[in-house]
């Protein structure tokens, strides 16, 4: 009877459990109801420094910004991407789901927040230069010929 059992076990489609996200063995429910001194306490000492000498205007407003997008935005849809030049932004658990454009110099990058961000700063995510492919194997035998790169 064992192989029959195998067998109806595969018809079933498996159901999919996702890992339940936690920062620093904080579940992502817990986070987002903490206060920002607690939240301070969990971050890194660089962020918890930034955190202990206040929170600027422009970060509150870039919140503000965030909370009004995901606001106006129908259920199960991403909400409109806020601009920003903030790149020293620390991530906070409020940003989750959220799409923010951060300017790398020339253009704004779309960055979608998730979990796995909280901590981190927003020009983690926003490269500021182009990665350089370097010239292809045998370019100086062309003998100061240009061959363009392809």
């Amino acid at each position: 009877s064992r192989p029959e059992e195998a067998m109806a076990d595969e018809d079933q489609p498996k159901k999919r459990t996702f890992r339940k996200y936690s920062y620093r063995g904080i579940d992502l429910d817990k986070l987002l109801d903490m206060s920002n001194q607690d939240l301070m306490e969990l971050f890194k000492a660089r962020q918890r420094r930034k955190f202990s000498r206040g929170i600027k205007r422009k970060p509150i407003a870039l919140l503000k910004k965030l909370r009004k997008a995901k606001r106006e935005t129908s259920y199960g849809e991403k909400p409109e991407a806020v601009k920003t030049h903030l790149r020293n932004m620390v991530i906070v658990p409020e940003m989750i789901g959220s799409v923010v454009g951060v300017y790398n110099g020339k253009q704004y990058i779309n960055v979608e927040i998730k979990p796995e961000m909280i901590g981190h700063y927003l020009a983690e995510f926003s490269i500021t230069y182009k990665p350089i492919k370097h010239g292809r194997a045998g370019m100086a035998g062309a003998k100061g010929a240009f061959i363009p790169l392809k």
